[in-house]
């Protein structure tokens, strides 16, 4: 007997609501029963495209992460060849999210917090994320010709963890509305000591 083969879009069916899932109630709060029942497929098809939960929750991750390079890529994509700009470009695309309807927070930041080992693949996928992060700030600062790059990329990565944070607890109208001016004055601080 040979094996039935899922129907094209199985797997992103399956990641579209693990993502709604974990984003209403986070990763630890949903069980795989819970995905099985969402998407009405069997639990021998979701196991056969995600053994674990870890190996969902990492896949979840990684596509979260594919998504959101792509967005940086079209925001960034406008300010070609001015990357001052480029770096607020990337913050006005956070606040963006945290504009949007039922906002619940950082995916990468939220999952980062409720899994502490570091060997969790789900706590390994939201770090390399955020490092990526903070090196394309570093790229930027560079090129923007900052007199110190790392620090201005470190204080963007402060700015849009605060922005993640107040938008999810306080919601876009409360702090997190000061994040793009703030982002602002510190890239228009940091260029002008250049030397």
């Amino acid at each position: 007997m040979v094996a039935r083969r899922p129907a094209p879009g199985t797997r992103e069916r399956i990641l579209d609501v693990a993502a709604r899932l974990f984003g209403e109630r986070g990763v630890r709060a949903v069980g795989m029963q819970q995905v099985v029942d969402e998407t009405g497929l069997g639990k021998s098809l979701l196991y056969r495209e995600f053994p674990g939960k870890d190996d969902l929750v990492a896949a979840w991750l990684r596509e979260s992460d594919a998504q959101w390079w792509q967005a940086v890529d079209n925001v960034t994509g406008r300010h070609a060849g001015d990357p001052a700009r480029q770096l607020l470009a990337i913050v006005e695309l956070a606040h963006e999210r945290v504009l949007s309807p039922g906002f619940q927070g950082c995916t990468f930041y939220n999952t980062s917090a409720e899994f502490r080992d570091p060997v969790h693949p789900g706590r390994q996928e939201a770090v390399a994320h955020l490092q990526r992060m903070r090196e394309r700030f570093r790229t930027l600062a560079r090129g923007a010709g900052a007199a110190e790059p790392d620090r201005l990329a470190d204080t963007l990565m402060l700015v849009i963890a605060g922005l993640y944070a107040n938008g999810a607890a306080l919601g876009p109208d409360g702090p997190a509305d000061l994040a793009v001016s703030t982002a602002k004055a510190v890239i228009d601080q940091h260029l002008a000591e250049t030397p």
